[in-house]
């Protein structure tokens, strides 16, 4: 059976272990004598041992007492600790974050968004995982993320999404292909070209647009998928120059800088859109959780990561 006992009641046990006196403890801990020495009883009772011996001169400590005093600050402690932990993180000032995110946004938006986080919330931590767009509703109606970004998520019930950015898909390729000699790319140039994408079941919904694009310029794209990993894997697949990769334009222009044998370029005439939501659980009204939804919106706004949609 599980045993009850407040730390106030620890307090008390310590000041009389301390003072060994329960006049001079029922001072220190501004109560009255007879209150503490029933505090004391039921704690012994409690623990069905005793743990002083007293008589008219002296209070000792018994085996037992000794051995609570010795794990007592120990249990206070971490107690105290998970006392205040749990305020800081109900009030927002201080908690962590289950942040999971498609491999796609960790060149640019997730750094980006990570550096805001800590300028507004330097008390938070945020425990970042890749993972595919698919996934990343699921895992957070499972319980298992707090915040999510993903392109073109799967709607799932509980779970809201809300864009974030929304940019052109560009072209990476080797710099030994064909048509880098182009300043731009337009997508029915890329007819005869295979195209690298992740699997479908990765990204559904931008996967089908990037097929849409393709059929609406005139043909049906030859796809070749990879796995892992998206990012080492695309760019080393590209450095051998017979394909081409297609992915969000600020991804792309940071894989290029990172590799000296992949470039990137524009696509023009029918160009493809990528949406990245950011997502949570409709209803967690966590405060840490609140702050990274308003931090992602102010990163937005201030870097034009939601232009104007042209009709």
């Amino acid at each position: 059976m599980p045993i009850d006992i407040s730390p106030r009641v620890l307090r008390y046990f310590l000041a009389v272990a301390e003072e060994l006196h329960f006049g001079r403890a029922a001072t220190r801990l501004y109560i009255s004598q007879p209150s503490l020495s029933h505090q004391i009883r039921r704690l012994e009772e409690t623990l069905e041992t005793p743990l002083f011996v007293r008589s008219s001169r002296r209070v000792r400590l018994t085996a037992a007492g000794r051995a609570l005093l010795e794990e007592a600050p120990t249990a206070l402690a971490a107690l105290e600790q998970a006392v205040q932990r749990t305020r800081l993180a109900g009030s927002g000032t201080a908690a962590t974050v289950r942040l999971g995110y498609t491999p796609v946004s960790s060149l640019d938006t997730l750094t980006t968004l990570l550096d805001a986080l800590q300028d507004d919330h330097p008390g938070l931590t945020v425990e970042a995982r890749e993972l595919f767009s698919a996934e990343i509703p699921e895992r957070i109606s499972a319980g298992e993320l707090d915040v999510g970004l993903a392109l073109s998520p799967p709607p799932v019930d509980g779970v809201a999404a809300e864009a974030l950015r929304r940019e052109p898909v560009a072209a990476l390729l080797s710099t030994r292909h064909r048509l880098c000699a182009e300043p731009t790319i337009p997508l029915s140039a890329l007819r005869d070209e295979t195209l690298l994408l992740f699997p479908r079941r990765l990204a559904p919904a931008y996967y089908d647009g990037i097929v849409a694009a393709c059929k609406e310029a005139g043909f049906v794209p030859d796809i070749r998928t990879f796995e892992d990993p998206p990012v080492n894997g695309m760019l080393a697949r590209l450095s051998g120059g017979r394909e081409v990769g297609l992915a969000p334009a600020s991804f792309a222009a940071r894989a290029a800088k990172a590799s000296a044998h992949v470039t990137v370029r524009e696509i023009v005439g029918s160009p493809v859109t990528a949406e990245l939501s950011v997502l949570w659980l409709a209803d967690d009204a966590a405060p840490a959780v609140a702050g990274v939804l308003a931090t992602a919106r102010r990163t937005a706004g201030r870097l034009g990561w939601l232009p104007a949609v042209v009709p």
